[in-house]
């Protein structure tokens, strides 16, 4: 799917620098923005870091360009996001400043809480996990107001790494519980994997038996490797579909995954099966 979604992102995006296409309705987030945004995702996780950050970098330059403000957080989001994956904590402190000034500035309540939450993380990996813990739960707070759920889990996690960071293990596995109970609640898991491998790390600091801790570790593996699994699924049949397009036979052009994230900046969330 990564391989088909990375095709599709670059077709959208060429045919709007071809011809500048535009919607028949104003769009909150111009259909380019999400292209650039999506290409972003799939060049990092196919290791194509240095065209991913020209992307992320183009995105929020016309998103500017276009002087619209929901592009630039959602573009700015998506770039703390990637410096957050990277642990350039300096990065993410300087993105989610400027995310934090333009979402209040424009109310934009749900951009508010994500960029309150990377900051936290930020400074948390600073050593100053006071404070980062509290731009976290704050965050945190604020998002569940905006009536959203599909992150929480991937918020949850960077809440339980910073309570890890202060020395507040159990809190940590809390933190992790809560956020397995949401992944079986709305099967998204996109973070299931990471959840796993963190309850492991969570486990042996608190001195718990081997055999959990292991189990933890397992269950990461496996949501890796069942992602890796259903990856190669995905590559064959794209490779299937392009060989069926030249000889103009390809029967599943139906299909066309959506440039636009439901699960939003989560570029550096692990890709798992459902």
């Amino acid at each position: 799917m990564l391989y088909i979604r990375h095709k599709y992102a670059k077709r959208g995006l060429q045919i709007w620098r071809s011809v500048g296409v535009q919607p028949p309705v104003e769009e909150i987030i111009p259909p380019a923005i999400a292209c650039l945004c999506s290409l972003t995702l799939c060049e990092w996780h196919l290791g194509e870091v240095a065209s991913s950050r020209a992307a992320i970098a183009e995105a929020i330059s016309l998103a500017k360009e276009l002087n619209n403000m929901h592009a630039v957080a959602e573009a700015l989001s998506w770039a703390a996001g990637f410096g957050h994956a990277e642990r350039n904590s300096a990065e993410v402190d300087r993105l989610t400043s400027d995310l934090i000034e333009l979402s209040t500035r424009h109310n934009f309540v749900y951009w508010l809480a994500q960029a309150a939450i990377l900051r936290g993380s930020a400074r948390s990996a600073s050593g100053k996990t006071v404070e980062g813990i509290s731009w976290i739960e704050e965050g945190i707070r604020d998002y569940r107001a905006t009536g959203s759920m599909i992150r929480l889990p991937y918020f949850l996690a960077i809440k339980a790494e910073a309570l890890y960071l202060a020395h507040r293990a159990s809190e940590a596995l809390e933190a992790i519980n809560e956020a397995e109970t949401l992944v079986e609640r709305t099967e998204e898991r996109c973070w299931w994997a990471e959840l796993h491998r963190l309850r492991g790390v969570f486990l042996a600091a608190t001195g718990a038996d081997e055999s959990q801790i292991e189990a933890s570790f397992s269950g990461s593996h496996q949501n890796r490797k069942g992602a890796e699994v259903d990856f190669a699924r995905e590559t064959r049949r794209s490779n299937l579909c392009r060989l069926s397009e030249e000889k103009s036979e390809c029967v599943s052009r139906t299909w066309i995954p959506t440039t636009s994230l439901l699960t939003h900046p989560a570029p550096y969330l692990t890709i798992t099966s459902p």
